[in-house]
């Protein structure tokens, strides 16, 4: 028995070696060390006999007697090559240097669960589905392809207005119950008619008398004669004229009114858009938190919101509302810019305490990092979705989570007090609520609202606007005598994330500020890209 024997031996209590053992074809099953009884061999028989018979005897009781459980030994797993030629010192360095290679290998625990968020940016823009938008990691394995969608939907798939009478019929019968329950509304004045021809006739010309979706109107009071007669007009579509409740277009009785008339002349004298205006007040309470409640929509998954006054410049070849439903999408938006940070002083220190009172609603994979300024202790940068253009999911909107958050921002006055507006609540909302991937830029479609102009590239072809880069908007909502902080990056490149926030060899912010620059055009990528 070697050294390293013997001291295994000692620590493990191995049995000795049975030095007569010999290995039988029979026996091969059988641990070469079991215990071997010992017998007595009478004193007549010769000495061969007496060998003969105990090795005959040793085999036979081998045989058949249960073998005894071997006590574990380390050994056993070193194959036996090793064991012969390294030491046990020598073992101990190897296993050693092999432990230190798997933790360097092995990246940290805190990053196990870390979700890797992928941007996808062509190269060459060929056409307006090559899309601009961050896609995170699904956590279905098969998730909508909203590029291939549009690829195999567009070309007016779905247009009804395109076929003949007899085809449409059955078309329309055949296609019932997979046509989404969609509508385009509203909110506006008798005296906002002019304004909402405009509107109306550009989106039915560039898109919905293709696809005939209804249309439905909400005012404060009932609709004119001649509101009604000049939008029927303008569209084979249904059209639903509907008043707001009452109670969703007062004062709750919760609002102190003298604090409240304060607020307006406050607001209004320091030159907050539309600060002074009783009925503004109301529209953005409304559009935040009670359009998606009205019970003509109880029948509606998906709207299309459109403002008077605005201007839609391109042909949209594809059914919106069906790209949103078949893509799993809850909101879409197509401008993403700054907001006057004085109409909400306090709207982030509110979300925050709902956050804190409510850590359960937050999507897990909710990405609220966009709308964070690590220049400003991480309070709100006031990015915004300019949402007098927004598509969206009406059951989100009503779902538990949204509706929580509203009812906790108003019960808190802040549309009264403040002038809350129902674009950053929707964009707080959907931050907190639906994850990135859920959330869709339709670069493709050219609108304007006021001085805010959206135009997508390489769009000749099917749009009546001069192409736009795509930081084009981004503060203009703020004054110019505004001492307002703007982040680092414009809100949809924080909101895209990725090549979209690189910058030119060389340049520098506080270098284009110098001589006179505004410090946002040193970024690789303009998003006029062919």
């Amino acid at each position: 028995m070697g050294v390293l024997d013997a001291a295994l031996g000692r620590v493990f209590r191995l049995p000795e070696k049975d030095p007569s053992h010999r290995k039988s074809p029979k026996l091969l099953a059988t641990p070469s060390h079991t215990a071997v009884a010992d017998f007595d061999i009478p004193s007549g028989t010769s000495s061969s006999s007496s060998s003969s018979s105990a090795s005959s005897l040793s085999s036979s009781s081998t045989f058949w007697r249960s073998p005894t459980p071997s006590i574990w030994s380390p050994r056993r797993y070193i194959p036996t090559k090793i064991r012969k030629n390294v030491s046990k010192r020598q073992m101990g360095v190897l296993l050693c240097v092999l432990l230190t290679l798997l933790i360097w290998i092995l990246p940290p625990p805190q990053t196990w669960n870390r979700r890797v968020v992928h941007v996808n940016v062509p190269n060459h823009i060929t056409s307006p589905y090559q899309v601009f938008r961050p896609i995170a990691n699904a956590a279905r394995k098969h998730p909508p392809d909203p590029r291939k969608w549009l690829e195999h939907n567009s070309n007016n798939k779905y247009a009804l207005a395109s076929r003949s009478s007899i085809v449409n019929a059955v078309s329309s019968h055949r296609h019932t119950s997979t046509k989404p329950r969609a509508a385009l509304i509203s909110l506006v004045r008798n005296s906002e008619l002019e304004g909402i021809v405009q509107s109306m006739t550009q989106l039915e010309f560039h898109w919905n008398r293709k696809y005939q979706y209804p249309w439905v109107f909400f005012n404060d009071e009932p609709f004119s004669n001649e509101f009604k007669a000049a939008t029927q007009n303008l569209t084979s579509s249904k059209i639903y004229y509907e008043v707001v409740p009452k109670d969703h277009w007062s004062l709750p009785d919760w609002i102190d009114e003298g604090r409240f008339m304060n607020s307006l002349e406050y607001l209004g004298a320091i030159g907050v858009g539309k600060g002074w205006m009783i009925s503004y007040r109301h529209m953005c309470r409304w559009n935040s938190g009670f359009f998606y409640r009205h019970p003509r929509l109880k029948d509606f998954d998906w709207y299309w919101r459109v403002e008077p006054d605005v201007h839609f410049f391109c042909d949209i070849d594809y059914d919106v509302f069906r790209f949103m439903r078949d893509n799993n999408m809850k909101y879409g938006f197509n401008m993403n810019i700054l907001d006057d940070a004085r109409s909400f002083p306090s709207l982030w220190s509110r979300t925050r305490s709902f956050i804190n009172a409510h850590p359960e609603l937050i999507h897990p994979e909710a990405e609220l990092d966009w709308l964070l300024d690590s220049r400003n202790s991480g309070d709100y940068n006031n990015c915004q979705f300019f949402s007098n253009f927004e598509v969206g999911d009406l059951n989100f909107f009503r779902g538990q989570a949204n509706e929580k958050y509203f009812n906790w921002l108003d019960r808190g006055g802040g549309f009264y007090y403040e002038r809350f507006g129902d674009a950053p609540i929707h964009t707080l909302s959907v931050a907190m609520f639906v994850p990135k991937r859920e959330i869709w830029f339709f670069r493709d479609i050219g609108y304007q609202h006021d001085i805010n102009r959206h135009c997508p590239p390489d769009s000749a072809h099917r749009c009546s606007c001069e192409p736009t880069p795509i930081d084009e908007n981004f503060y203009r909502l703020v004054p110019l005598e505004s001492t307002q902080k703007k982040p680092d990056d414009t809100c949809i490149r924080q909101f895209l994330g990725g090549p979209w926030l690189e910058k030119k060899y060389g340049w520098s912010q506080e270098g284009e500020r110098m001589f006179g620059g505004d410090g946002y055009h040193g970024y690789e990528l303009t998003g006029l890209e062919g």
